[in-house]
């Protein structure tokens, strides 16, 4: 049977253990998003993941929704993406690079004034965003038309293209936590009709055509999804989210991806519900569980069959060993949220690892 620190092969790559690290904004980059030294060193040192799959990453220019984030639309940036990948390489690791854009998550402060776009005209809610002039509330984005969507897509085909000349070993879609494609997946953000909008398969249109695109520069055996059936985060909800997950999960099938990457709950416990039972059922591809794991359910969740492997979050941001002290049960160091978005090393890359001194 299989164990959390077993070998795996996740479409064309084998990994050496279940161990995955997942996307975490950090906020580290330069004005201009492009990924810093410092990042390079951050992921290196955190290459004794089975995967890592690196940081929500601007597809294209104009969408960011967290001031600092980086890119992977530019020349230097690509160039700058580079020396993370070489860094992890030669440390022995394996690193995706998550392409993403922030559809009404987006603010004009952010983008030189522009207007977010999203399926709907609707507002996210209930929370603020953080703009070079303090947070914020989000704005109404405007509804992105028919026609414009190919665009969306022709520029998620160019991060790929990106990434792969950066030397990444594949690329993560993000579908997930209210950016763009899961605003068009739920409909609690998409009410739109005509062939985005109203059933599943055509909310999915747009999630579909991208992982299309993405597998058409990688071949899909080296790209994966991240979806978040269940989490409110940015105001997003669906009106059936296991029967949108049971269904996705089968229609996923037909793209023979690397993997399909779940966050299982709902940061903010407005929504609950069990969709990891019903996606096992119905996806036949490395399945990989995230939120909240510790060590103890992880080896449980992989040795019991419900995954072929976990992502950890938080846990990994302060471990940069965690394989390691997952397997002998050391314990682990306390992330200090604090510094999660701040600029520098603290924090960042000064986590210490087992036997230092």
């Amino acid at each position: 049977m299989p164990t959390l620190f077993s070998p795996l092969q996740v479409g064309a790559l084998s990994v050496p253990n279940r161990v995955f690290m997942a996307p975490l904004t950090r906020c580290r980059a330069d004005a201009d998003h492009v990924p810093t030294a410092l990042m390079a060193e951050y992921y290196a040192q955190r290459a004794s993941a089975g995967l890592i799959v690196a940081e929500a990453t601007m597809a294209t220019e104009g969408n960011s929704s967290f001031w600092m984030e980086p890119g992977i639309y530019s020349s230097a940036q690509v160039a700058a993406w580079k020396r993370t990948t070489d860094a992890v390489h030669a440390a022995g690791g394996r690193i995706f690079l998550q392409i993403w854009h922030g559809g009404r998550a987006c603010h004009p402060l952010l983008n030189n004034g522009a207007q977010p776009v999203a399926p709907s005209p609707i507002a996210i809610t209930g929370s603020e965003v953080y703009t070079p002039q303090g947070m914020q509330p989000y704005v109404t984005p405007r509804e992105l038309r028919d026609d414009e969507l190919p665009g969306i897509v022709a520029g998620f085909r160019k991060a790929a293209e990106n990434a792969k000349a950066a030397g990444f070993d594949g690329v993560e879609v993000h579908g997930a936590n209210g950016y763009l494609l899961d605003e068009f997946l739920r409909d609690g953000a998409n009410r739109r009709s005509g062939p985005y909008g109203g059933s599943p398969e055509n909310r999915a249109r747009l999630l579909f055509e991208v992982l299309e695109a993405a597998s058409s520069v990688w071949g899909s055996e080296r790209v994966g999804v991240r979806i978040s059936p269940l989490n409110s985060y940015n105001s997003m909800i669906d009106s059936d989210p296991i029967g949108l997950s049971t269904w996705l999960a089968g229609r996923l099938n037909d793209f023979k991806l690397a993997y399909l990457h779940v966050m299982r709950a709902d940061f903010y416990q407005q929504q609950n519900g069990d969709v990891l039972t019903p996606i096992r059922a119905q996806y036949k591809g490395v399945l990989i569980g995230n939120m909240g794991y510790g060590g103890d359910e992880a080896i449980a969740a992989i040795a019991e069959g419900k995954l072929d492997a976990v992502a950890f979050g938080t846990s990994f941001l302060a471990n940069p060993d965690l394989p390691a002290r997952l397997k002998t049960g050391a314990p682990l160091n306390q992330p200090n949220s604090a510094t999660f978005y701040t600029a520098g090393a603290e924090g960042y890359t000064d986590y210490p690892v087992l036997g230092a001194a």
